[in-house]
């Protein structure tokens, strides 16, 4: 066992530096208890270290300033430094939306067009005679720190298409060859913002423009299932909220194939919609998979209709739903009722809501009376005959959604939710990165094209969350600080307890809806939902919450004062929060040395400093994306690198703190030569402090080492991460000062002791409040202080044993004295401290929610017309599959 020994220093409830000791116990004998009992030459080891940095704080301690933190006026200026940097991206979205607009203008379309482009499939690879393939040919790439290490071209962009669409398509070469504009722009806007990530552009007729350039991976069959139409950004910026309910005929035809595909087709519309759209599906129960539909009775397509339009009306009524577009999905093989009368009641003559139909299978008997509901309720009828037919037949219904936004030219901008890109990138590392999303609608603006509504596709680019949130700078924080951001709708988008990824074998795979975790469910103090409705309103204000918090992987539990600060992030659907704990979150530490005596003790080879904090802005210059924090900050401070970007208070307590527990490097040194000066078993000798620096000493080979990760990059619980502070830190900081603090956990050994403790009172078991959906449970036990010693007889079957427990003064530690001769394992198994995952339930009712606010359901020009129904006359008579009502 490796026991962590742990001393904080403090001055007014602002933690200047913990020191620590690791040392490696043998549990087993004798000799370690005794170990255990007698730390006289450890703790006169830790005050010599005490003395050593309070001495050399004292040379400067006239430079010391304590500030109170203001957390309203921290959260605004986090919330403005963030608006800041997503308003670039915003920007930069404009100009690729203008740009795609303008080239379309000056276009003229050519239906035997010829034209070679870099097909991303095909780029670098050549047939058996040793040729490019067609819209292949040579492409350099080389791999780019900013982009996560893969090979890359930042000169141009490259063309993705999907399996299913023609590559040679006169659709997909005229939008390709227009598109090529759009080239210069990507490479302006990244020159310009060197931060940006994916830019891109997604056609309405499926090939997806991206930049920089990219070698597409297909799947394990050689095929690529990716359509940007899609994704959930094409999806937002090409159409408004929308209220759907979608009528699913299971009656006795449907069955076999045809009820397989209506499943598809199901499961196609579900994954169209947002997280600002809303769902309802008729027959089926809501607690149902899609997969749990099943064949029965005589269809009733009409009574479902009236119940589909009197959902509708009453989410109206109420002010619930989007309270924009509506529609009604049909899935049917067949419609044998007369649905006029439902329509004249419901829907006619404004015909707000919009039906949409599907006819399944390959029988055509009823294809007139699915087209004629939607064609007199301003939807878009398809026959769906195969699975394969499902995606692209599903997708009609987004572009006449679309048409009154593109006729009245609006271009609003969208954010999407959290999302990893398990399909763009192929590596592990690189796919479970959290990100969002700003994207822009692309409208055709010729003259003989306006009063139709033309949408050509979406422009956007990617936003990495965890630069992001590099922005509310850990170290303002305080110890037990953090700062979450959450969407309009109170999704999270980060927050230090959203544990988005599981493991299966060794891989890590995204769960299940990770990326729509209420902020309810990690914030679960706040019952009253006070926090959350204030912030998905988009107001700016605080509350103090008493909290539980759990440390060491849920092994650790604390309770805390925590004070929330939060605002709204101006031209985002997202609000910030900020979390500063009463005590070291109150106060902030600033000291004042010579730059040159700073770096002088920074360069120690002992120190190293937080490398997920950002002490100085490496990712602007390419040429500094290769550096460590630490590098940086020797750069900058040596005058080598001046145009580095540096936080100058953060550089100042590094400095500070360096040269106070300079000393501790030769003394731990001094200690390493004397043989006599150490115990044997001791590992590692560290300190840190709250600027992201530790200083560390191994007093053994990492063979001979117990704890072999312990403050290695591996090692996120005991490190500096932008998330949070070591466990270690965060432990000692809420310990009473001058105490020593150990770590250890008995109930896993021996669980009729444990047990006894529990029943007896001397250990309390904490319980927690009502659980929410998606909770972990963690088993904690507090031992009641104000028990100095106690004893008592546990009875195992044929005999009995005794145990004595006693407290060591100042200390976390108990002294447990166990008879050995009675082995009770039988009766009481061991306690653990594993997690057990709640399992979702649904909400008893509705969230608050705050709409985009924007909508765009209507505009005059959609209408019927006597032409229109003319035209779908005429389609009917030609029996074509589709028709379309503008």
């Amino acid at each position: 066992m490796v026991i962590i020994f742990i001393k904080a220093k403090q001055t007014r409830r602002v933690n200047v530096i913990t020191l620590f000791l690791v040392q490696e116990i043998n549990l087993s004998s004798c000799k370690g208890w005794h170990s255990v009992l007698h730390f006289s030459k450890q703790i006169f080891l830790f005050k010599l270290n005490c003395v050593c940095v309070l001495k050399k704080y004292k040379d400067i301690e006239g430079t010391v300033k304590i500030e109170e933190v203001n957390g309203d006026e921290l959260v605004k200026r986090f919330a403005e430094e963030m608006e800041e940097m997503l308003g670039r991206k915003m920007k930069a979205v404009k100009r690729l939306a203008e740009a795609a607009e303008d080239a379309d203008l000056d276009h003229e379309y050519n239906e035997t067009l010829e034209f070679d482009y870099y097909n991303s499939m095909l780029i670098n690879t050549v047939d058996e005679d040793g040729n490019p393939v067609p819209l292949g040919g040579e492409f350099p790439l080389e791999e780019n720190e900013h982009f996560n290490k893969l090979p890359v071209n930042i000169q141009q962009s490259n063309i993705q298409v999907p399996t299913n669409v023609y590559n040679r398509d006169p659709d997909i070469l005229n939008g390709v060859f227009m598109s090529e504009a759009l080239n210069d722009v990507f490479a302006d806007n990244f020159q310009e913002d060197p931060t940006l990530t994916w830019q891109y552009f997604g056609s309405s007729t499926g090939f997806f423009r991206l930049y920089p350039g990219i070698q597409w991976t297909p799947d394990e069959n050689g095929v690529v299932t990716f359509d940007c139409r899609n994704r959930n950004w094409y999806i937002q910026a090409a159409t408004s909220p929308k209220d759907v309910v979608i009528v699913v005929d299971v009656s006795g035809s449907m069955k076999g194939l045809r009820l397989t595909i209506a499943k598809h087709t199901i499961n196609t519309i579900l994954d169209t919609l947002g997280e600002n759209d809303f769902v309802n599906i008729i027959a089926v129960s809501i607690c149902l998979l899609v997969e749990e539909l099943h064949v029965k009775g005589e269809g009733k397509v009409k009574k479902a209709m009236k119940e589909s339009f009197r959902i509708l009306n009453e989410a109206t009524a109420l002010g619930q739903g989007s309270l924009c577009n509506q529609a009604i999905m049909l899935i049917t093989d067949g419609a044998m009722e007369d649905f006029q009368d439902v329509f004249q009641e419901f829907n006619w003559p404004e015909r707000r809501v919009r039906v949409f139909t599907y006819l399944i299978g390959r029988e055509m008997t009823f294809a007139e009376n699915v087209k004629w509901i939607a064609c007199n309720n301003k939807g878009y009828y398809t026959h769906v005959s195969t699975l394969a037919d499902v995606q692209e037949n599903v997708m009609e219904y987004l572009h006449v959604l679309s048409r009154p936004m593109v006729i009245n030219h609006d271009h609003d901008i969208i954010w999407t939710e959290a999302y990893m890109d398990s399909v763009l990138f192929n590596t592990q590392a690189q796919s479970l990165l959290l990100m969002t999303s700003v994207a822009m609608p692309v409208f055709s603006k010729k003259r003989e094209t306006l009063s139709h509504g033309i949408l050509l596709g979406v422009v956007g680019t990617d936003v990495a969350l965890r630069e992001l949130m590099r922005l509310a700078t850990r170290y303002k924080l305080g110890i037990h600080g953090y700062a979450y951001l959450i969407t309009n709708n109170g999704y999270i988008l980060s927050h230090p307890d959203l544990r988005p990824l599981y493991k299966e074998g060794k891989k890590l795979k995204p769960k299940p809806n990770y990326n729509s975790v209420d902020l309810s469910e990690v914030e679960w103090e706040d019952s009253e939902e006070k926090l959350r409705t204030a912030m998905v309103k988009g107001e700016t204000g605080n509350l103090s919450l008493d909290v539980k918090t759990s440390v060491d992987k849920g092994r650790r539990v604390m309770f805390l004062k925590n004070d929330y600060y939060y605002t709204v992030i101006n031209e985002t659907p997202f609000s910030l929060g900020i979390v500063l704990s009463q005590g070291y979150g109150q106060y902030i530490f600033i000291g004042n040395v010579s730059v040159e005596e700073g770096l002088h003790d920074l360069l120690a080879p002992d120190l190293t400093i937080a490398n997920e904090w950002t002490y100085c802005e490496t990712d602007i210059d390419p040429a500094h994306r290769k550096l460590s924090q630490l590098q940086a900050v020797e750069r900058y401070l040596t005058g080598k690198e001046p145009g580095l970007e540096c936080d100058m208070q953060l550089l100042q307590q590094t400095l500070f703190d360096a040269v106070v527990t300079a000393p501790m490097e030769a003394y731990w040194n001094a200690l390493m030569l004397n043989v006599s000066g150490m115990d044997e078993g001791i590992e590692t000798a560290f300190l840190g402090t709250r600027s992201g620096l530790i200083r560390f000493l191994r007093y053994t080979g990492i063979e001979k080492r117990i704890g072999k990760s312990f403050l290695t990059s591996t090692d996120k619980e005991n490190m500096f991460t932008l998330d949070h502070f070591p466990v270690w830190y965060r432990r000692a900081a809420e310990y009473p000062a001058g105490k020593f603090l150990y770590y250890m956990f008995f109930g896993e050994i021996d669980g009729s002791v444990m047990s006894t403790l529990i029943r007896m009172a001397s250990v309390h078991k904490k319980k927690g409040d009502i659980l929410q959906p998606c909770d972990t449970e963690y088993p904690s036990f507090v031992y009641e202080p104000s028990v100095k010693e106690t004893n008592s007889i546990i009875k195992c079957g044929r005999c009995q044993k005794m145990f004595v427990v006693q407290q060591i003064p100042e200390s976390n530690l108990l002294m447990l004295v166990v008879q050995a001769d009675c082995d009770c394992s039988k009766q009481y198994p061991p306690i653990t401290l594993e997690p057990e995952e709640v399992r979702y339930i649904l909400m008893k009712s509705q969230k608050v929610r705050r709409r985009p606010e924007s909508c765009h359901s209507y505009h005059a020009q959609v209408r019927i017309s006597s032409q229109m129904l003319f035209l779908h006359l005429f389609m009917l008579l030609i029996d074509l599959i589709s028709c379309e009502i503008l």
